[in-house]
C-alpha cells in the first residue's frame, strides 16, 4: 500500500520550544568523569578540564539546555562541596550510584563552564530530599546576584565575577522515590516551603520546575496540584511555580543490542505511548491551570535497558542501536505533535549512561544514533509545528505471556521556519519499505529540497570504538510523487 501524509500548513499547533530538545547529565557511572570531565592536567584534550570532542559533538546538536546535578544525584547533593579549589573540596560517597567516591571536581563552576563550551543554558536541579530552603536559596544568590554580597564575593574568588544567569531551578527530583519518598501532599508542602525563598537574584523570571510523576501516575499528578491549590478550602500558591516535571522511561525490551522483532515493535509501541502521557497529565494540569502557566517538561525520558555485560550494575551504561535511533526520533515526533503542550525534555542522559548521545573510552569518543537523530532533528527547535496526518496500517506483533500489540508503520511530524519546512518520518517496519506520499496542504506531491536517511541493514546494528560510522546519516535522492522509505528508518525531509 502507499502511505498517505498530509502537511496542513493553515493548522498551527504551537511553537516547538528548542529546550524541548534538552539534554541532562548527572553524576552517574562516567557521565561526569571520563565522559565529560577528565581534567586540566589530563593526556585527553581538553578545555579548562572539559573533553574537547565531547564539547565539539554536543555543539553539533545544538543544545539549549542541560539539566545538572541529577537525578537521584541532586537530593544527596550539597553545592558548598563543588565549589572552591578542587583540590580542597570534600570527597563524599555518592550513596545512589555504587558506593563510590564523590571528589566534587565537577561542581558548579565546571557546569556553568560546560554550557558556555557547548551554547546550551543551565537548568540545574536543587536538593529537597536532603536539603534546606536557605542552603537552596544560597545557591541561587551565589549564581545570580550580581551585587556585592558574601555569596556573590565567593564566586568571584572561585573566577567568576559576573552571575550565571540561572533561570531554570528544580524544586527536588523523584521526590515520590528517592528524593525523600513522599506522599504528592507531603511534596506540595514543601514545594510551599522551599518556593518560598527561591528568589532569582536579578537572574529575570527564575522557572521553579517542581517535581511530576513517576510515568503515568494521575494520583501524584492530581494530588500534588490539589494541595498546592488550597483544595478543599485553603490558600492557592500555584504561583510558586512555572514548570511541572514528569519522568517517562519506557523501558526495554530484550536487551540493549539482543531482541526480537517482536521486541523491537514492543520498546517502539511502549516509546510511542508518551504522547498519551503528556496529554493526559496536561489535561489534569489544565484543570487547575487553564492559562498554562505552568509548563509541562518532560525532564527525564528515554530507554532503559540492562547494562552492559562486565561493567558496573550501577553505572547505567549501555549500548545504543538503531532501534534507540527510532524510540528517539518517536519521541521528538510526539513532542512535536505536541508542541503546545510540552515546553521542555530532557534525554536521559548526555553522556555513557542509559540513552546516551555520546560513549567515551579512555581517549576515544563515537556518537550514537539517538546523536544523530537530534542533528538530524536540530531544524525542527524553535520552529512552528503544523498539523500533520498521517494515514498508514499497523504493524501486529507479539507480547510476553501471548499478548498482542501494534505499532504503527508510519509515523512523523512537520515544522515551518521561514526557510521552509522540515518534515520528519519514521519507518517502524523492521523489515519492508514504505512507499510514502506527501501532500503539502490542497496541493500535490513536491519534490523534497533535500533527504537524509538514519537506518542500518541490521536492525541490531550500533557503532562501536572500532566501527564508529556504522550507523550514521546519509543522503538519498528525492524523489516524487512517492518517496521509497527504507525498513527501520528515520528521515528528514526538507521543502523550501
Amino acid at each position: 500500500m502507499t502511505h498517505e501524509v498530509v502537511v496542513d500548513a493553515e493548522r498551527a499547533i504551537g511553537r516547538i520550544h528548542p529546550e524541548v530538545y534538552g539534554h541532562f547529565v548527572e553524576h552517574l557511572g562516567h557521565c561526569i568523569y571520563d565522559g565529560i570531565w577528565v581534567g586540566e592536567d589530563s593526556p585527553i584534550a581538553n578545555e579548562r578540564g572539559i573533553r574537547r570532542d565531547v564539547v565539539g559533538a554536543l555543539r553539533g546538536v545544538r543544545p539549549p539546555v542541560i539539566r545538572w546535578p541529577g537525578g537521584c544525584f541532586a537530593d544527596d547533593y550539597h553545592w558548598r562541596d563543588g565549589v572552591g579549589p578542587r583540590a580542597e573540596r570534600p570527597r563524599r560517597v555518592n550513596a545512589h550510584w555504587g558506593g563510590v567516591v564523590e571528589t566534587n571536581r565537577f561542581g558548579t563552576q565546571e557546569f556553568m563552564d560546560l554550557c558556555r563550551q557547548v551554547g546550551a543554558r543551565p537548568y540545574v536541579c536543587g536538593n529537597v530530599g536532603s536539603g534546606s530552603p536557605a542552603e537552596m536559596r544560597d545557591w541561587l544568590e551565589y549564581m545570580n546576584f550580581a551585587g556585592d554580597s558574601t555569596l556573590a564575593a565567593l564566586r568571584a574568588r572561585n573566577g567568576h565575577a559576573g552571575p550565571f544567569g540561572v533561570t531554570m531551578f528544580g524544586v527536588g527530583n523523584e521526590n515520590w522515590g528517592c528524593g525523600g519518598n513522599m506522599t504528592p501532599e507531603q511534596y506540595a508542602g514543601e514545594v510551599r516551603r522551599f518556593a518560598t525563598y527561591l528568589h532569582d537574584f536579578g537572574a529575570g523570571g527564575l522557572r521553579r520546575i517542581a517535581c511530576g510523576p513517576s510515568g503515568d501516575d494521575p494520583s501524584w499528578t492530581r494530588g500534588f496540584f490539589e494541595a498546592l491549590a488550597g483544595l478543599p478550602d485553603g490558600p492557592s500558591k500555584l504561583g510558586l511555580i512555572q514548570g511541572f516535571g514528569l519522568h517517562y522511561y519506557c523501558g526495554t525490551a530484550g536487551t540493549a543490542t539482543e531482541y526480537t522483532d517482536d521486541q523491537w515493535y514492543e520498546l517502539l509501541e511502549r516509546a510511542l505511548r508518551v504522547e498519551g502521557v503528556v496529554a493526559r497529565h496536561r489535561a489534569m494540569m489544565d484543570e487547575f491551570d487553564p492559562d498554562r502557566r505552568i509548563g509541562l517538561v518532560v525532564d527525564e525520558w528515554g530507554a532503559w535497558h540492562p547494562v552492559t555485560p562486565g561493567t558496573h550494575p550501577r553505572f547505567l551504561r549501555q549500548q545504543n542501536t538503531v532501534r534507540d535511533g527510532l524510540v528517539a526520533a518517536l519521541t521528538l515526533d510526539a513532542f512535536n505533535r505536541q508542541a503546545d503542550k510540552v515546553v521542555m525534555a530532557n534525554i536521559a542522559q548526555t553522556v555513557n549512561v542509559l540513552q546516551a548521545l555520546v560513549l567515551t573510552e579512555a581517549e576515544r569518543m563515537l556518537t550514537t544514533p539517538t546523536y544523530h537523530v537530534y542533528a538530524m532533528y536540530a531544524p525542527h527547535q524553535g520552529a512552528e509545528s503544523l498539523a500533520t496526518e498521517v494515514a498508514t496500517d499497523r504493524i501486529g506483533f507479539g507480547l510476553p505471556g501471548g499478548g498482542r500489540g501494534s505499532v504503527p508503520r508510519l509515523a512523523g511530524s512537520c515544522s515551518r521556519t521561514a526557510g521552509g519546512l522540515t518534515l520528519s518520518l519514521v519507518n517502524t517496519h523492521a523489515g519492508e519499505p514504505a512507499e510514502v506520499a506527501v501532500r503539502l496542504g490542497r496541493g500535490g506531491a513536491p519534490r523534497p529540497a533535500s533527504w537524509r536517511v538514519l537506518t542500518a541493514e541490521d536492525i541490531h546494528a550500533h557503532n562501536t570504538f572500532d566501527e564508529p560510522a556504522r550507523v550514521v546519516p546519509v543522503d538519498a535522492e528525492p524523489t516524487a510523487p512517492t518517496l521509497r522509505l527504507p525498513p527501520a528508518s528515520i528521515n528528514v525531509l526538507t521543502y523550501v
